[in-house]
């Protein structure tokens, strides 16, 4: 019980922390600034997530048999509990020195407003959500975004599990998550900083992205299909494939949170982005929950 109540509060605490980047954008950098100032605070977030890929697999041993060192595939579950447990109190100390400097100094916004969209008024929160339900292009698109990554977000947080199969232990699994979400945040902000030189572009910008990424999840599922297509299953293939489709999909997240905040203007960011991270998180449970009853 303590571990589930646990988890549900930072599950109510995750989408503020998500949609708090084109909230900053908006408020406190230029129209001409505005998407890279998107994309360096959504996908920094997402590093924390990288380094979560590899805190866990070379701290916590692996229980399930797959790692190369033979220490690790006898270790206890008593050394696992405390590796865990200190793995959280890690966290925790974390967490409270950044709480205590967000206490100490957090302003809510410049001096000065640095662009019309910054002091204009926006909807009232009900008035915000009839606008959204009823905009056909905002749904479009936010099925868009939340098909893709809400499925991606979920398979790739049980990657150990899905490729334990085919021998891969939960460290190389580690190093694939880690790799495709630094590349996505390396190429997100790239594209952004191209968004803001070449305005108009946010859709074409999408277009190529989500192709990389249809490419990506093709290859790696034709390769794990060994008896059907006969290509080779090894380790480069997997990790480049995988690699690639987290780059592809990581790095669209700031572009669609801009098109998001252009498509439905006066909304304000959050509910915005608010309502697209409520879809992406249904479809990431739907895929967890058909998990449960997978037990091959």
């Amino acid at each position: 019980r303590l571990i589930h109540g646990g988890q549900l509060l930072n599950g109510l605490a995750g989408p503020t922390v998500m949609n708090a980047a084109p909230f900053l954008s908006t408020t406190w950098f230029s129209p001409d600034e505005r998407a890279t100032a998107t994309a360096i605070a959504s996908l920094l977030n997402y590093l924390g997530a990288a380094g979560a890929f590899l805190v866990g697999p070379l701290v916590v041993p692996s229980p399930n048999g797959t790692a190369h060192l033979p220490l690790v595939s006898q270790s206890s579950t008593e050394h696992i509990k405390d590796r865990i447990e200190a793995v959280l109190y890690a966290e925790f100390g974390m967490v409270s020195l950044i709480f205590s400097a967000a206490l100490a100094y957090f302003p809510s916004r410049p001096p000065f407003p640095p662009s019309v969209a910054a002091a204009s008024q926006r909807l009232s929160y009900r008035r915000s959500f009839c606008r959204l339900l009823s905009n056909f292009r905002f749904l479009m698109i936010a099925l868009a975004y939340a098909i893709p990554l809400g499925v991606f977000s979920g398979w790739s947080g049980v990657l150990d599990l899905i490729l334990t199969p085919v021998h891969v232990s939960q460290v190389d699994a580690g190093w694939i998550g880690f790799w495709s979400i630094v590349g996505g945040c390396v190429v997100g902000i790239a594209m952004a900083r191209f968004a803001d030189f070449i305005r108009g572009m946010l859709k074409f910008i999408l277009l190529l992205l989500l192709s990389g990424a249809t490419l990506a999840s093709t290859w790696f599922t034709l390769t794990c299909l060994t008896s059907v297509t006969h290509l080779p299953l090894t380790t480069a293939t997997l990790y480049t494939s995988c690699i690639l489709l987290g780059i592809f999909l990581n790095s669209s997240v700031p572009i669609f949170f801009e098109l998001f905040v252009e498509t439905v203007y006066p909304v304000p960011e959050g509910i915005t982005c608010g309502v697209v991270t409520f879809l992406s998180n249904v479809f990431m449970g739907v895929l967890l929950f058909f998990l449960t009853f997978y037990h091959t």
